[in-house]
């Protein structure tokens, strides 16, 4: 793929100053040109331009605003948009079938019955289930242990919760996080053509996953969130066969990939600061509001897409329909025109006025969130409850260097 980025600031989300601190390099952005052009031509072979948006006024602005779309085939005629190579083509009619990049009304059409299924009040249903699950993970790490807190815990929680909501094997969890690790770079920033083609791979597999798991459980319902999908979809407006699967691998993937890094990260920040772990230690009633804080200062998704649907000026900038957008959310959240009290690099689990940017906003507002805000609760706190003292390993603490993600390849802490 190529790019350029026609501006006298540098932004180049894999160099070594971006991986070792992000949130710096934003913040000379959003001073100097928080609105970035980088032209760029895609694997698909289309030219376009990309707009960075860092600020927080642009990031909900191209949440918000019904012109920035997800479905490319509704802006652009069909001779405008190059076919996909075969080794990627399983991949992009998934994605374009798949409810998160779709728009209204078909986005409003699956939204709601899937919303019959996946009600917030699932959440509250399931806290007993998660509570047990995060004690018996942590049953076996004794006070004065160091471990990889990422891998033992925060990785297995989530994979556990929404296999057993959707009625999936015990057995195929590992199945599922390989399918998920693969699928993630697709969406990221600039994704490789090599990385496009192993996404493309792993979408046929779960895909035929999903396809039999829905056959199956088509003619022996339970009480799970899959049985929940099919009968929804037998008793309002129906969803296509394809359609449901693509529903399928969308709630399998994301129902754990970002609540694996809501609850590490959780982890990571109350250990890194010592003093905000024995105010939440001291009074446990700010656990909702650390889950806040944790989210805008450490989001797990960092980065979202939009693209622009129609030709539009803005701030002495002309968007092109058919351009995209990339809403940096990471940035947004550290917006000091909006986080100001106190300032927004400074992690505080008591902060006032806290509207982060993390789940979205619009029509495409985060399903999954009152679970993840759960997850996370109950996750951190079971470690608060078993442990005295949450402590970083020097040297230990690793994070994956992807852009539009927030995750760890490594974090060792210290138990007492």
């Amino acid at each position: 793929m190529r790019q350029h980025i026609d501006q006298s600031i540098e932004f180049n989300p894999m160099s070594a100053d971006f991986q070792r601190d992000r949130y710096a390099v934003f913040k000379k952005i959003r001073t100097h040109c928080p609105i970035l052009k980088e032209s760029k031509t895609d694997h698909w072979g289309r030219n376009y331009t990309t707009w960075h948006f860092t600020s927080y006024e642009d990031v909900l602005w191209a949440f918000r605003d019904r012109r920035f779309v997800k479905d490319l085939t509704k802006v652009l005629p069909a001779e405008q948009i190059p076919p996909a190579p075969d080794q990627l083509r399983a991949l992009q009619q998934s994605m374009q079938n798949m409810m998160a990049f779709r728009d209204p009304p078909d986005h409003t059409r699956l939204r709601s019955l899937v919303n019959q299924a996946f009600t917030p009040s699932i959440a509250k249903r399931l806290e007993p289930r998660i509570r047990e699950i995060a004690s018996y993970l942590l049953q076996e790490i004794e006070p004065g242990e160091t471990f990889d807190l990422f891998h033992r815990y925060a990785y297995q929680l989530p994979i556990i919760v929404i296999a057993e909501l959707f009625g999936a094997p015990a057995a195929d969890r590992e199945l599922i996080k390989e399918w998920s690790r693969n699928l993630l770079p697709a969406v990221d920033h600039n994704p490789s053509k090599e990385a496009l083609v192993q996404a493309n791979q792993a979408m046929i597999e779960i895909r035929d996953y999903c396809r039999d798991l829905v056959r199956e459980r088509s003619r022996n319902p339970k009480l799970d969130l899959l049985s929940g999908l099919i009968r929804a979809t037998h008793e309002e407006d129906r969803m296509s066969e394809d359609e449901l699967v693509n529903m399928c691998v969308l709630i399998l993937e994301a129902g754990h990939e970002t609540t694996t890094n809501l609850i590490a990260n959780s982890a990571y920040l109350v250990a890194r600061y010592p003093e905000q772990q024995a105010l939440l230690r001291a009074q446990p009633e700010w656990l909702e509001s650390a889950i806040e804080e944790i989210l805008r200062f450490e989001p797990s998704v960092q980065l979202r897409h939009r693209i622009v649907g129609e030709d539009i000026e803005y701030k002495g900038h002309l968007l092109k329909r058919g351009d995209s957008v990339a809403a940096w959310i990471a940035s947004a959240n550290r917006d000091p025109d909006v986080f100001s009290d106190p300032d927004p690099d400074t992690f505080d689990i008591t902060r006032g006025k806290n509207p982060h940017l993390s789940f979205g906003q619009g029509v495409h507002f985060c399903l999954g969130a009152p679970l993840a805000r759960r997850e996370g609760a109950i996750a951190l706190q079971t470690l608060l409850d078993k442990y005295e003292r949450l402590e970083l390993v020097e040297g230990r603490v690793e994070w994956k260097p992807t852009p539009g993600r927030r995750s760890f390849e490594e974090l060792v802490v210290h138990v007492n």
